[in-house]
């Protein structure tokens, strides 16, 4: 009985969010997407169940159930769920680029749930690339850790309620007559600003568009041609991510978490902020 109210409850979820655009070549009815979605959710659910015994047949069977969530992806359907489930197909096949990817782009939408975080970062200690921030990247990122760690969502919900409770307590003491104390304005007053200022940041100076490398293995070159001379003695590997500095359509400049520059065939990689 759960497993069936969860099915829905996942079908409803699918349906009810917004549809990308560009998808009428792919376009499907609601009778469409009620069947894929559930042969997706039955071939997933069987290939997990055989996948200790029988690998081939696992894999068999996650491919199929890829090849229906993926359908519902083109037709439109873009959701945390949704992605987050292409994700783990992807990690059981194996493919590690592409499981943080969707796991990546799926963070879009659901950014904090917590099995999302857990199955991303296990994906990541699974990357052949240990590749460090910078001190000082970490350094800023643990002093402002409210506007890093938390969505951005939740930043507005919480900046709202710090807001929200300044003025209560400031209209309190106006028609009370009461001497409060000053801290009790204070804090929120101050949280309030501290949260606005980095939803204001966010706005101003939105984040550079990421990525991450889907090739088994990619040569980084010093610029945009196989001409010129690789950066790095060694490749770089599915899985790992960057910031995208500039595209120019067949070759990507990029930069690594440790602030290295490099260019990369486009193909060898997929953009967090495009469609998968």
């Amino acid at each position: 009985m759960k497993k069936h109210i969860s099915s829905l409850l996942f079908l409803l979820l699918c349906l009810s969010f917004p549809f990308a655009g560009h998808a009428e070549d792919f376009a499907l009815s609601d009778h469409e997407k009620v069947e894929l979605l559930q042969q997706a959710n039955d071939f997933f659910q069987q290939a997990n169940e055989a996948y200790d015994a029988d690998r081939q047949a696992a894999e068999e069977l996650y491919r199929k159930s890829l090849f229906r969530f993926e359908r519902l992806s083109k037709s439109g359907i873009e959701n945390g769920k949704l992605l987050y489930n292409i994700g783990n197909i992807y990690f059981r096949l194996d493919d590690i680029g592409r499981a943080i990817l969707h796991y990546r782009k799926a963070q879009r939408y659901i950014p904090d749930d917590p099995s999302l975080a857990q199955n991303l970062a296990y994906a990541e200690s699974q990357r052949q690339d240990k590749i460090d921030p910078r001190q000082e990247e970490k350094i800023v990122k643990t002093l402002f850790f409210w506007h890093y760690d938390l969505s951005f969502k939740v930043r507005l919900m919480l900046f709202a309620l710090f807001y929200a409770t300044f003025w209560v307590i400031s209209t309190a003491k106006l028609f009370s007559g009461r001497a409060l104390s000053k801290w009790a304005m204070a804090i929120p007053l101050v949280l309030a600003l501290l949260i606005g200022g980095s939803l204001s940041y966010h706005l101003l100076f939105p984040p550079a568009p990421e990525g991450v490398i889907l090739a088994p293995e990619t040569i980084a070159r010093k610029g945009d041609g196989h001409t010129y001379q690789p950066s790095f003695k060694e490749p770089l590997h599915a899985g790992t991510d960057f910031t995208l500095i500039e595209d120019r359509g067949q070759w990507l400049h990029i930069e690594l978490a440790d602030g290295r520059q490099c260019w990369i065939s486009a193909g060898s990689a997929g953009l967090i902020s495009s469609k998968p």
